[in-house]
């Protein structure tokens, strides 16, 4: 009963978006790839979030008379962003990469939790250096700072 309460208070943290997403239905029940809508950037060290476009490759034809499903095929019309919220941000003075830890084994589980299972994402991963570091010495990593903080 405890879990179940505690999960409720998390999932009403979840910030506000712009246009309602469930990653339960897109990553869960449909089974769609983290990298069809999070594909990395560049040198693949971060993952972006699809533009409005991209979601219209199935939007165009599915659920096209849902209020946010316009909403969606308006940006996508005018190439407008969509200024999601954040849930996670590293801070600008660690190194990261998503590519190394990917390629690693790790899963975008590991550090975001059971996205798979939610409508609504909420901070649920810890990615705090603490939790990093953890993560670090159970799977026998480095946690020397210069693994992961930049030298000025």
């Amino acid at each position: 009963m405890f879990n179940v309460m505690f999960a409720l208070l998390l999932v009403q943290a979840a910030p506000e978006q712009p246009i309602p997403f469930s990653h339960k239905a897109h990553a869960g029940e449909l089974k769609l790839k983290c990298k069809m809508c999070h594909p990395n950037a560049g040198s693949g060290e971060t993952m972006q979030i699809a533009k409005a476009s991209t979601c219209m490759q199935c939007h165009s034809a599915i659920k096209t008379d849902s209020p946010a499903i316009q909403k969606l095929a308006a940006f996508a019309k005018n190439d407008r962003e969509i200024r999601w919220t954040r849930v996670y941000e590293i801070p600008s003075y660690v190194v990261f990469s998503h590519k190394t830890h990917l390629d690693s084994g790790n899963t975008c589980e590991d550090c975001h939790g059971r996205v798979v299972e939610r409508d609504q994402l909420f901070h649920e991963g810890d990615i705090s250096m603490g939790g990093c570091m953890n993560c670090h010495r159970v799977k026998k990593v480095s946690i020397d700072c210069t693994f992961c903080h930049e030298q000025r």
